[in-house]
């Protein structure tokens, strides 16, 4: 069985851009998840790692069968400073308006300002059934109110997550593009390195020095892009994504070359999930097939603490098995093509 490492799996279909994606009811896209986690299933991935949005009455679906899909791996809502990648609240409002209806939104992360309220907001996620902390670490494509390059929260604040989630044995894994955010978290113990488009060659080392995982997500910035979804992203954000989808694929070859720990991600959101595949094709321009199946197997199997359950066929171990026409390790770009190569999805000793 497959493994993506990064989803937002409530960011569901129906919507043409990313505005009203984000803005969609809670309850509108609750009714809608069950598809995209079908789709998921279908293309093979057995198990996925929600980066924000998916709470822990999904998971608990999918175990007893209310629901069908992949396994889910989750942290609950990706935590962000106020203005940070993960606040979406629209810079014309106050943040007191939304005070009274964000119980109602399909909100991807939450907002948590100064030490105190970074323990509490990561105790809440994990209280609320989080495997691990998502946090944002630097700007983003798709948030309105900040610049790739800025640093998001300050040092005390970082620890502060990273201490909580050692309290729970767990980690931090953040978002973040420049060297700078990079090395900002994970020199205070994050573990989790998602995006990391801008990596260095000094970072790099340093990653894989502290023994931390990245997780590119090279597809989303491609489709993005694309002429089919032009209107997906708007103005400044569209400028952004530009600006890091050329350096994806050099970060990735930087981060093999140092030894990375590297994981396989997608991060499509709303329409555009249905592209969660491509990103084999993509990697397999500049990776072995090898190295591409490690990262969706393996890899984030071992990053999550389940290496002694997943990511391999080997006795004692789950079963999650894909049967296909055609061997991926001669060629990994079949696996981009589910509907012509996969025979059957295995999950749990049972075919959907």
């Amino acid at each position: 069985g497959l493994f993506d490492n990064h989803v937002h799996v409530t960011s569901v279909a129906g919507e043409s851009d990313l505005t009203k994606t984000v803005i969609m009811p809670k309850t509108t896209a609750l009714m809608r998840v069950r598809y995209t986690l079908e789709a998921s299933l279908a293309r093979g991935f057995t198990t996925l790692r929600d980066c924000g949005g998916a709470e822990g009455y999904i998971k608990a679906a999918i175990v007893e069968g209310s629901i069908i899909g992949p396994r889910l791996i989750t942290c609950g809502h990706a935590i962000s400073q106020t203005g940070g990648h993960g606040d979406m609240r629209s810079p014309q409002l106050p943040g007191s308006a939304f005070d009274s209806c964000s119980c109602h939104m399909n909100d991807l992360g939450v907002v948590a300002d100064g030490i105190d309220e970074c323990y509490r907001t990561a105790r809440e996620e994990f209280r609320r059934g989080a495997d691990f902390i998502k946090i944002m670490g630097s700007g983003g494509v798709a948030s309105p109110t900040d610049k790739i390059s800025n640093l998001q929260f300050c040092d005390d604040e970082i620890t502060a997550l990273v201490k909580v989630a050692n309290t729970y044995h767990s980690y931090v894994t953040a978002h973040a593009y420049t060297p700078e955010s990079i090395q900002n978290c994970i020199k205070h113990g994050v573990k989790g390195i998602e995006h990391g488009n801008l990596l260095d060659e000094e970072t790099a080392e340093l990653m894989a020095q502290l023994g931390c995982y990245l997780t590119p997500t090279l597809v989303a910035y491609k489709i993005m892009a694309s002429d089919q979804f032009s209107s997906f992203l708007s103005g400044e954000n569209r400028l952004k994504n530009t600006q890091v989808l050329y350096k994806g694929i050099e970060a990735l070859q930087i981060a093999q070359k140092k030894n990375v720990k590297i994981c396989y991600g997608s991060d499509l959101l709303g329409s555009l999930g249905g592209y969660q595949t491509q990103e084999f094709f993509i990697r397999g321009k500049v990776q072995s097939a090898q190295q591409v199946l490690l990262s969706a197997t393996v890899t984030p199997a071992q990053m999550n603490g389940l290496d002694d359950k997943l990511g391999q066929v080997k006795p004692g171990f789950i079963a999650d098995l894909l049967m296909m026409n055609s061997n991926p390790l001669d060629d990994i770009s079949i696996l981009d093509e589910p509907e012509t190569n996969l025979l059957f999805v295995m999950k749990e000793g049972r075919i959907y």
